[in-house]
């Protein structure tokens, strides 16, 4: 935004000081004199109205004279300055008007530049641990096994994710808690292809066949709010929905993909490094299709 912003400026600035040579040329000289005066060693400063500036034939030329090539050129090429000025200001205009401040729901008002430098200090800084796991019965409640079943058997070992990812990940834990107050948990990291298989034939929270997801390679998680004991997930829920909505927040600040971004889907829980999970599956396909 700041570049955008100094382009614009540079740009109204150069507009405005052509205009103001070819609009008022007499004024322009006296000040273009006035600073090669001030530049010029004292000893070869020209006094009067001559500027120091000399013709073809070597004559020196007065200001007189730099007025009426000035009118003369512009009346001779009026129509070419005019659209050197529209295509030099249309850049910095189109910018302005166009731009838009993506703003995602409940996050109005509030300055994320301190969590966003409170996660990349923590990805600089040491090794993040991950914490403690809740207690084995939050991922096995009635609710858990009525609305997302899917999780009462799912793999929450750290080892098991990548551990670029895993960094990344417990340093968005981290500011969640330190600097928003809540705590989130693991709900899922490795998938295997066969889990994946089965969750996409029974039409459960995927869409994705085996070696497709993320999960297969450690490259996603997903992660959810908790709150007295009880995993979150009710997103009309203003306490729920604002945490899920700072976690897709830092997610992309720390640079991965929010599935809260999803078009298709709106996976509020998944975060993935999509890039490397790219480069992961192009590899895998090449080696099934040499298999088959």
């Amino acid at each position: 935004m700041t570049v955008i912003v100094g382009v614009a400026i540079a740009a109204f600035l150069l507009v405005g000081l052509v205009c103001w040579v070819l609009l008022f040329p007499e004024m322009a000289s006296r000040r273009f004199a006035r600073l090669r005066e001030l530049f010029r060693p004292r000893s070869t400063a020209i006094s009067g109205r001559k500027l120091g500036v000399k013709n073809s034939r070597g004559i020196a030329v007065s200001d007189h004279e730099i007025h009426g090539f000035l009118r003369s050129a512009f009346a001779r090429h009026w129509l070419v300055l005019v659209i050197a000025l529209i295509l030099l200001a249309t850049p910095p205009l189109v910018i302005l008007m166009v731009r838009q401040t993506v703003v995602l729901a409940d996050f109005r008002g509030e300055d994320h530049s301190e969590s966003g430098s409170m996660v990349a200090q923590l990805l600089r800084g040491e090794r993040l641990i991950p914490p403690p796991p809740p207690p084995p019965e939050v991922f096995t409640t009635q609710e858990v096994r009525r609305l997302r079943p899917e999780i009462v058997t799912a793999d929450r070992r750290w080892e098991q994710i990548d551990p670029e990812l895993q960094q990344r990940v417990l340093a968005i834990y981290e500011v969640m808690r330190r600097q928003y107050s809540y705590e989130m948990v693991l709900v899922e990291g490795y998938r295997s292809p066969q889990r994946q298989a089965e969750l996409m034939a029974g039409g459960k929270a995927t869409r994705a066949g085996a070696w497709q997801s993320c999960h297969q390679y450690g490259l996603g998680v997903d992660s959810a709010p908790i709150r007295d004991g009880k995993l979150q997930w009710n997103m009309d829920d203003a306490w729920t929905r604002r945490g899920y909505y700072l976690y897709g927040e830092l997610a992309e600040q720390a640079g991965l993909e929010w599935g809260g971004n999803w078009r298709s889907i709106k996976d509020y829980v998944h975060v993935e490094m999509s890039d490397k999970c790219r480069a992961a599956r192009n590899t895998k396909r090449a080696e099934l299709s040499q298999q088959g």
